[in-house]
């Protein structure tokens, strides 16, 4: 087994060297412990990162729903395009990190749910809409946030 101080000390090299064992078959010289550590925190990493994705897009849905109108009604001419923007480029990173880990796709009604309330959050703090302004739970199913043509009903 490599020593833990090269783990601590020089993660890179840690790296590198359990490919190299891997790759040559040496197996009973793995740091197993650090191993299965490293490879249950690329799985949450994975996780984090869809859920990252969904508190954006999940908040510029809720703006658009709850304030968009608002917006147009005031300046008259505004139509939201960089929110617009915005969802289109978090549905593209979402849609994206599902093809190359189809497995999330499991993950995805969970990363929703947790993703909500910070989305709320976000919200109310972009908007200064009080809480209550906003459904407690997601209003749309998954397969409607990430529907490219899907924009809901300005409120």
């Amino acid at each position: 087994m490599i020593a833990n101080s090269i783990y601590e000390q020089d993660f890179q090299q840690w790296v590198e060297q359990h490919i190299t064992l891997l790759k040559t078959g040496r197996l009973q010289e793995l740091d197993i412990e650090h191993l299965i550590e490293e490879l249950e925190n690329m799985a949450r990493r994975d996780k984090h990162e869809l859920i990252n994705h969904l508190i954006i897009l999940l908040a510029h849905l809720l703006k658009w729903e709850f304030q968009l109108q608002q917006l147009s009604e005031m300046w008259g001419t505004y139509e939201g395009k960089s929110w617009r923007n915005t969802i289109l480029e978090q549905r593209a990173q979402i849609n994206r990190q599902l093809v190359f880990m189809p497995s999330l796709k499991s993950f995805l009604n969970t990363a929703i749910e947790e993703a909500y309330p910070a989305a709320v959050q976000l919200a109310v703090d972009e908007t200064n809409l009080p809480l209550s302004t906003f459904p407690a739970h997601c209003p749309h199913p998954a397969d409607k946030i990430l529907d490219k043509s899907f924009y809901p009903q300005p409120r």
